[in-house]
């Protein structure tokens, strides 16, 4: 059996406990062969198993302490069993424990291993640059589009997720949420945080009575696609999802066309995205719109820096955890943290030029 993994990782797996834990609980497993560890999943390490009866995934807490209401791989496995027979494409939920009875002392649940392709370039450079890699890049993100309307719109009553949420000011109470989370890891004091925090607090808009399931971490890289395709195989990474506002989402992946697409942000900053295929922003909120028959979309300034700082203070957090020893890849934690300030930067300066 082998373990691909640093000998020094905190996050590595016990091997010779979870081989028969996963015989006796995963339907039609058999023999565990190897473990490796994806470099993704910041938040809640991820594993790939491959086993002599298939591949599977493994999704679990991370070791250490831990910040409270973080790392709920419960409400992951849920809302995704949820969906199953949705039109938001999941992938297939096969078992879960809790650490009482975890073979390695924390919460993980096993997921069916998806066979398809992942981008990390939100440009799709991997596709070409052929009017045919144009057209494809472009149906990609017109499938993101429709998915995320198509989540928009799932009945939370039918699927069984009344309770997946708290009732109320979905923004109130997630700024209050993310500014204590901020404050806990916060190391260096930032003034751009604070006055962001500040400014978010002063333009906090209405409840407008907008109810939904939303995936609170929705970008091209937690999606799989069918290779060189534009068919969505599944949607990944559910650990930030609740009941609240379906704007949050949409505003959440429009950061993406705001961030530098150099120094590591992934975003499309920068990008000529007409010469590429890529939608401008106003056009992708205007198909998302026409999907969910929206007219318009108030206070889309306050959705944005609401989203540079969820984001800000979600990789302060990670690099806490690095700086803490318990980061999932300690060396993309610190790229992190470096990362905080630039992003409180460009928020403030989006709300001085923009409003």
């Amino acid at each position: 059996m082998q373990v691909i993994m640093a000998q020094s990782d905190p996050n590595q797996l016990d091997a010779d406990a979870l081989s028969p834990w996963l015989q006796q609980n995963v339907p039609g497993f058999n023999r565990l062969q190897r473990i490796e560890k994806f470099s993704g999943g910041q938040s809640n390490p991820t594993y790939r198993l491959i086993a002599d009866s298939g591949e599977y995934v493994l999704r679990a807490k991370p070791p250490g302490t831990l910040l409270k209401s973080a790392h709920q791989v419960d409400r992951e496995y849920r809302v995704m069993q949820a969906l199953k027979n949705s039109p938001v494409k999941v992938p297939r939920m096969l078992c879960i424990t809790a650490e009482d009875d975890s073979p390695i002392g924390r919460m993980f649940f096993i997921m069916e291993m998806l066979d398809g392709a992942i981008y990390w370039d939100p440009a799709l450079s991997e596709l070409g640059d052929t009017p045919k890699s144009n057209q494809l890049r472009a149906g990609i993100y017109d499938a993101m589009n429709r998915t995320l309307a198509n989540l928009h719109d799932v009945n939370i009553h039918t699927v069984g997720l009344d309770d997946f949420g708290v009732p109320g000011n979905y923004f109130e109470r997630q700024l209050s949420r993310w500014t204590k989370q901020y404050h806990t890891s916060e190391i260096d004091h930032n003034e751009d945080i604070h006055n962001l925090i500040k400014w978010l607090e002063t333009n906090l808009p209405e409840n407008d009575g907008q109810v939904s399931l939303v995936h609170g971490d929705y970008r091209l890289d937690n999606i799989i696609f069918a290779r060189q395709s534009t068919v969505i195989l599944g949607v990944l990474d559910w650990e930030l999802s609740t009941i609240g506002h379906p704007i949050a989402d949409l505003a959440y992946q429009c950061m993406q066309w705001r961030l530098p697409y150099s120094g590591g942000f992934r975003g499309l900053g920068g990008v000529n995205r007409a010469a590429i295929g890529l939608p401008q922003e106003q056009q992708y909120v205007r198909n998302y719109c026409l999907r969910r028959k929206i007219s318009s979309i108030d206070h889309w300034h306050f959705y944005l820096a609401f989203s540079f700082f969820r984001l800000t203070a979600i990789l302060q957090g990670v690099y806490k955890r690095s700086v803490d020893g318990n980061a999932s890849n300690p060396e993309r934690a610190k790229q992190y943290g470096a990362a905080v300030p630039v992003m409180a930067d460009m928020a403030i300066r989006m709300i001085r030029e923009e409003t």
